[in-house]
């Protein structure tokens, strides 16, 4: 989900809600949100303004987690002894972030506890995983091995990728074919494996075009995916 623009005091509440009902399955995952002036102008966040709203709210909410008696005056926000009713059922709430521009890697390495880039290639990911990696470790920190994933959007086939899509593809990945970062259905176990082979053991698989029947859908996303599972 985007961060910018959420009200960090309620947004923490809120998961820490979802994590007690579901019993600790809430993994969230943050980015900045994407380079288009119809979702800025829905959150209310410049483009400019929304990496210092993400490094201020993300450690705030992680403080409301943990603490009791929450004060802090920043930038954007000012709370006077705030203290959540409800804390997350995980004693470790962790956070992924996504994001594969220099200054997102480098944010990955020093506030998250996972990293899930979207519309990209093993061989982007295997590189800029150095970053992310390195950046943890000046700041003395660790990320789990396993907690390093993909969003890896698909298509049936006969599915042209959109005009929105290709504008996102030539964003992040400018140098990539659009028919690898998009793959099509039947080649979705291959694109997985890549990942794999690079380190990378968690997805999020999300269909570019609005399926006609969404449990249909699933099951055959699975058919594909799940022989995969370890």
């Amino acid at each position: 989900m985007v961060l910018p623009g959420r009200n960090p005091v309620i947004l923490a509440k809120s998961l820490a809600s979802l994590d007690r009902l579901s019993q600790g399955r809430v993994l969230p995952a943050f980015g900045l949100g994407i380079a288009d002036s119809a979702e800025q102008q829905a959150f209310g966040v410049e483009r400019r303004d929304r990496a210092g709203w993400f490094d201020e709210a993300l450690p705030l909410m992680r403080r409301l987690w943990t603490e009791d008696h929450v004060s802090h005056s920043g930038p954007r926000f000012r709370i006077d002894d705030v203290t959540l009713a409800v804390k997350p059922y995980q004693d470790e709430f962790e956070v992924w972030s996504g994001g594969a521009a220099p200054s997102e890697l480098k944010r990955v390495g020093r506030l998250s506890d996972g990293w899930l880039p979207s519309f990209c290639t093993p061989e982007q990911v295997a590189v800029d995983r150095e970053t992310v990696e390195s950046v943890a470790t000046e700041h003395g920190r660790a990320i789990d091995p396993e907690h390093y994933g993909a969003l890896i959007p698909y298509r049936r086939p006969g599915v042209e990728i959109s005009d929105f899509y290709r504008a996102l593809l030539a964003r992040r990945s400018p140098n990539a074919d659009p028919e690898a970062v998009v793959p099509h259905l039947d080649r979705l176990a291959d694109t997985i494996s890549a990942f794999v082979e690079v380190g990378f053991s968690k997805f999020v698989l999300v269909p570019v075009q609005e399926p006609e029947e969404w449990g249909r859908e699933l099951d055959q996303v699975a058919e594909v995916a799940l022989p995969l599972e370890t």
